[in-house]
């Protein structure tokens, strides 16, 4: 009870209007920290294009592990990137600030490789002959829908990777609080490609702003969630393919589209983090970005000028190493050339000097 009769250290009586006075600032204290923390962690989780998780380091708990799942071939170009992504996930993975659990290589060839023993691998069965129409990607949601029903997986959330991703810096779980994160894409474009994505989302579903501008990698999703999207992301990406007119439309990025939509069929958003991912040589810096995607080629003159749509004097470019992995000790690039790029072969260098037996592949 709050009355005259209460007393401090010292013996002399505290009136009641002053022990109010010193309860509300306790609760506007402890309620302007707690809104502080929530609005930080909303912000920087949340918020499209969030620049970092600032709060990584001082939350109050580790969020949850997410496990690293990459979808893969058995040809040599796919191995040798799927190396140096293993190779960088390792050290990051005990980095302060990531949230990263385990790690599946979900290897879509039907049989084993050479690769067994070094990548933890969860081999799945390709699509039936001919179906992918030689659009071998077909086969990345058919190859999660596998894994997923057969898979024992411990963590509640799941990252979707590619071969050429490399992690850059320590990832946490940019999902926390159930939203999937995804990277978007300039080229995916919903809105654009309305009349072909009604045949597959019709107008009852909702507006076509309820499709996100995404596909289905770099994104960390619920495990509960990826198994419901799945097999209609597979079925979709069948139908599209299988359509004229969305398979002239989508090209080589329809299996995006494919996830795209089926996210939207079943009401998932995800929030989209621009720092998700940089991609050489179009962004210049690393900064506290996460994922190095080197997809496209990287060409410079001598000057340290971009030369992109001709080979230039100086060049980085996956696709010149399609049947054998990558030679040791690439040279680096001349002055002049984005820190981005720079990072990108360091990086690859590194990897490439300290695994074991990298020429034997």
């Amino acid at each position: 009870m709050i009355g005259g009769g209460r007393k401090n250290a010292g013996g002399r009586a505290v009136s009641p209007f002053l022990l109010v006075l010193i309860s509300l600032g306790f609760f506007f204290a402890t309620y302007n920290l707690v809104t502080l923390l929530i609005h930080q962690r909303g912000a920087a989780g949340a918020a499209a294009g969030a620049s970092d998780l600032s709060f990584s380091g001082w939350r109050l708990g580790d969020n949850p592990k997410f496990h690293v799942a990459l979808t893969a071939t058995d040809a040599p170009y796919s191995k040798w990137q799927c190396r140096i992504m293993y190779y960088w996930y390792k050290k990051m993975k005990e980095s302060p600030g990531s949230d990263m659990g385990g790690f599946t290589r979900v290897l879509h060839s039907g049989r084993p490789d050479n690769l067994m023993e070094e990548i933890p691998t969860f081999v799945v069965d390709p699509l039936p002959e001919g179906l992918d129409r030689g659009y071998i990607v077909l086969n990345r949601p058919w190859a999660f829908v596998q894994w997923l029903e057969k898979a024992v997986i411990e963590e509640e959330y799941i990252l979707m990777a590619e071969p050429d991703h490399i992690f850059v810096n320590p990832l946490p779980n940019l999902a926390v609080g159930g939203q999937p994160a995804a990277f978007p894409f300039f080229y995916i474009k919903p809105a654009e490609n309305e009349k072909i994505i009604r045949k597959y989302y019709p107008l009852e579903k909702g507006p076509i702003t309820n499709v996100d501008p995404i596909g289905n990698s770099p994104a960390i999703i619920k495990k509960s969630t990826l198994e419901k999207i799945a097999p209609t992301w597979m079925n979709i990406s069948l139908r599209m393919k299988d359509d004229t007119e969305t398979d002239k439309a989508f090209g080589w990025v329809l299996e995006m589209y494919g996830y795209a939509v089926a996210s939207a069929l079943h009401g998932v958003r995800h929030t989209l983090r621009k720092d998700f991912m940089l991609q050489p040589p179009w962004d210049l810096e690393v900064g506290k970005k996460f994922i190095i995607h080197y997809t496209y080629g990287c060409d410079y003159n001598m000057k340290g000028k971009l030369t992109y749509g001709k080979i230039g004097e100086w060049r980085f470019d996956k696709r010149s190493y399609l049947q054998g992995p990558i030679p040791r000790n690439h040279p680096l690039p001349p002055p002049g050339v984005p820190e981005s790029v720079v990072r990108l072969v360091k990086m690859v260098n590194e990897a490439t000097s300290n695994i074991p037996g990298w020429d034997s592949d």
